[in-house]
């Protein structure tokens, strides 16, 4: 933030990404707003007017009060110890007023952006007209939603087009981890992969297979795997479409001496349930279960569990993106607790690459100061490991 000189007594517009989960107006992860706070007060040291952005679940372009961001605003003032105004509309009189009743070193946190149908319209007319309506308000800007960098969205790339405009120091952070991931990491590299879908995850897989040492694959994904070496796997979640791209990778990986490491055993269910009946089943026999061949896998077995640890535990450099199971489910929780107790013994750089990895790790009672670090942003996370250019840090001659 440097780049912008002095700060004090001028409005600086700040886009968070203070996109929490939510459960009955209760903030359920708080992750995301206590990730704002060094570049919040960094500003209100400087004695700036902080009016702060963002935008909170997916509404259609109108007011829905269960995405308001008043329970986020109180989360803020309480972490901050100090008020923190709250406007109840996002460019209307409430943030006007809130805008302007700002002293020096005073926050005020507008309603969720996506309210107005410009800030993710498709229309670039659109969008710069909303973000010409929140340039209003500012004498500067600043871009600390590393979550949102991936989208060419008003308040991440018109905004800044509009206003002298640097990035956060969550940015900075976010992209000083990511850079020690792909340039030059310290080895042994493991990646750990999970998730639903391994189309999901396909980019990542090619662009970090010449940087990596093993890939360890778990997750729904890890079907597709399996189903591409031959074996069966049931009602289990497949990809039939991505099988002949798995072999690719895996004959990649065998030519670059790159090691895949897939589950030897799964956790094996009659249903998706907690209560479902289930078995742990070797990779062979998968549907040998006491209730049929219909059962799915819904998490890795004991032994994967313990495998994947080791090798995690080994590892200097370690990057994880996707939970192993359906960790919501107690019964198909151990595979991901596994994993992130592992990435706690990391003695080098660990990496939780944000989305479901960060909301498993804290609802599976790990502090985010176990971790090397905890990413706020999932899906931009893997777009820059794909080497993908981000729309949000182009716009701030931010070079990948």
């Amino acid at each position: 933030m440097e780049t912008l000189g002095s700060l004090s007594g001028k409005r600086v517009v700040v886009r968070c990404d203070l996109n929490v989960p939510l459960k009955d107006g209760v903030i359920t992860d708080d992750g995301r707003v206590r990730a704002s706070l060094p570049t919040l007060n960094a500003l209100i040291n400087q004695g700036a007017r902080v009016v702060v952005i963002s935008h909170l679940g997916r509404p259609k372009g109108s007011p829905d009060s269960q995405y308001s961001l008043a329970p986020v605003a109180q989360r803020l003032s309480e972490l901050l110890g100090s008020p923190v105004t709250f406007a109840a509309d996002t460019v209307g009189h409430a943030a006007s007023n809130a805008v302007a009743g700002l002293q020096d070193g005073q926050i005020a946190v507008l309603e969720n952006l996506r309210f107005n149908v410009g800030e993710t319209s498709k229309d670039e007319a659109e969008r710069r007209e909303f973000a010409a309506k929140l340039a209003e308000f500012g004498d500067a800007f600043v871009s600390d939603g590393f979550g949102v960098v991936h989208r060419k969205q008003a308040s991440v790339y018109e905004l800044p087009q509009l206003l002298p405009s640097a990035a956060g120091t969550l940015i900075e952070s976010e992209l000083t981890v990511l850079d020690r991931l792909t340039e030059n990491p310290q080895r042994p590299y493991a990646v750990v992969l999970g998730g639903s879908k391994v189309s999901d995850k396909l980019g990542v897989i090619e662009h970090l297979l010449p940087r990596v040492d093993s890939l360890l694959i778990g997750g729904g994904m890890l079907f597709t795997f399996l189903a591409a070496q031959g074996y069966s796997v049931g009602s289990s979640l497949l990809e039939s479409d991505q099988i002949d791209t798995v072999k690719s990778y895996l004959a990649e990986a065998a030519d670059r001496g790159v090691e895949i490491v897939l589950p030897t055993d799964v956790v094996v269910a009659s249903a998706f349930s907690a209560d479902a009946e289930h078995e742990v089943r070797p990779i062979d026999s998968i549907e040998d279960t006491s209730f049929g061949a219909s059962g799915l896998g819904l998490d890795i077995g004991p032994q994967t569990a313990d495998d994947f640890a080791r090798r995690i535990a080994a590892s200097t450099t370690v990057f994880w993106n996707g939970p192993m199971g359906v960790f919501e489910l107690a019964p198909f929780a151990a595979g991901t607790k596994a994993v992130a107790e592992a990435l706690t013994r990391v003695t080098g750089l660990s990496v939780v690459g944000g989305g479901d990895s960060a909301a498993a790790v804290r609802a599976l009672g790990f502090a985010d100061d176990q971790f090397g670090h905890i990413s706020t942003g999932g899906g931009a996370s893997l777009e820059f490991l794909e080497g993908t250019k981000l729309p949000g840090l182009e716009v701030l001659g931010w070079q990948q």
